[in-house]
């Protein structure tokens, strides 16, 4: 096996005298010692400055949100399902408290992980607050949170099930008891003391007196391996959508629909791209509407353009298309002058007569209810702008379990008078 470098020579980010870096090459020499090559290695980490290690390791790395390493982690190792390939997670306290359960869920499953806590017992990369794993004894002598007891990780994690539990405060045995981790078929942690010279101690005989030695913890467990099945490709199910109308179309249009939840307008937008595919463009389609997903507002974005759309951004929309007050209200601040906007007449008032943009009023929601509004309001752009054949339009909503009601919802639009 080639024995590649782990380890690059990239300067390490930390503080001068921090313990992350006696951490971060004692992995590298653990794993090269292991035969591990930088192709078999997977390095994730989050954010905190255990998160810093991500350059330094010529290794495959991924860098997750704060506490989510161990997810990430889960993942990749299930993903892998290589016994021959390592997964190394990296996290601070800071990142165990935050992300505790997903430590525990790891533990639990006896995933093929090995997750390194560099514990330098505070949220050093934002002013040194305590955390979660910061130890009775640094509380007591920082006088907070005396009566309230820290997590021990490691016997949480052995609690939880994994196979492997340690805490190395020596520095002489980290590369040891790294190997011993990482040789375990299954979930390992080992909790590292880490100095911290800018919040914490100067020295390392200060940091030993806060921390207590931990016997090795292990479960005889199999590890759980991802299950694999065959399946048809989704891509399979997909339509395959020809041209079958002409556009006038010439470079690239696009198109706001906005109005109220439930009122149609996602699917008047995805209509809207089918209508363009089936005229032979390039679509693209985006909504946006609140977590209540049932009330407020309701938004979409299509773009229609004779060559691939690269970029999905609609800053500067062609025409605007608005029925409710709730659309209104969410998008009436970034109006563009340029932009044509057909509004429903329930939305005429001074505002929008005010306004210096071509503003064409139609009575959208009487002619079509609340639900096919949208869709009457855009049928009635397609025939005033003549830039794609209604029956394009026609054709999107013919094979959709509601076309009967769609379809008279576009003929309500073709037979609005502004």
């Amino acid at each position: 096996m080639t024995k590649n470098k782990i380890l690059n020579k990239v300067k390490m980010p930390f503080c001068q005298g921090c313990g992350h870096g006696i951490i971060v090459r004692s992995i590298a020499k653990a794993m090269e010692q292991l035969g591990y090559t930088n192709h078999d290695t997977v390095i994730v980490s989050d954010i905190g400055c255990s998160g810093l290690v991500d350059p330094l390791f010529d290794t495959h790395s991924i860098h997750g949100l704060h506490g989510r390493a161990p997810a990430l982690g889960v993942g990749v190792s299930l993903g892998l399902d290589n016994p021959n390939k390592k997964v190394i997670v990296i996290q601070g306290d800071g990142g165990v408290t935050i992300g505790l359960q997903h430590v525990l869920e790891a533990a639990r499953r006896n995933i093929d992980i090995t997750l390194v806590v560099m514990n330098n017992l505070l949220y050093g990369m934002t002013g040194g607050q305590i955390s979660g794993l910061s130890t009775q004894k640094f509380k007591e002598q920082r006088h907070f949170e005396v009566d309230v007891p820290p997590f021990d990780i490691v016997k949480l994690a052995h609690a939880s099930g994994a196979a492997f539990s340690a805490r190395a405060t020596s520095i002489k045995t980290y590369t040891e008891v790294l190997k011993d981790a990482i040789e375990v078929n299954g979930f390992s942690i080992v909790e590292f003391s880490s100095l911290c010279t800018s919040y914490a101690f100067k020295k390392l005989d200060e940091l030993q007196e806060v921390f207590e030695e931990a016997e090795v913890y292990r479960n005889e467990r199999i590890p759980v391996r991802a299950h694999h099945k065959e399946r048809k490709s989704l891509l399979d199910n997909l339509q395959i959508i020809e041209k079958e109308f002409d556009s006038k179309i010439e470079k690239r249009v696009g198109l706001v629909l906005a109005g109220s939840a439930g009122g149609g307008v996602q699917s008047a937008a995805k209509l809207l791209a089918t209508t363009g595919m089936f005229s032979g463009l390039h679509s693209t389609m985006k909504g946006e509407y609140p977590v209540t997903v049932g009330t407020g507002f309701s938004i979409a974005e299509v773009i229609l353009s004779t060559t691939p759309v690269k970029y999905t951004g609609l800053e500067t929309p062609d025409a605007v298309i608005v029925v409710s007050d709730d659309g209104w209200n969410k998008i009436k601040g970034n109006i563009q002058e340029n932009s044509t906007i057909i509004l429903d007449n329930s939305l005429k008032n001074e505002e929008t007569e005010s306004l210096k943009n071509k503003v064409v009023y139609g009575d959208f929601n009487r002619a079509a209810g609340k639900r096919g509004a949208a869709l009457a309001a855009l049928s009635y752009w397609i025939k005033d702008t003549g830039m794609m054949d209604i029956e394009a339009l026609k054709k999107s909503v013919s094979s959709h379990k509601y076309s009967k009601v769609l379809l008279e919802a576009i003929e309500a639009g073709l037979n609005i008078l502004t």
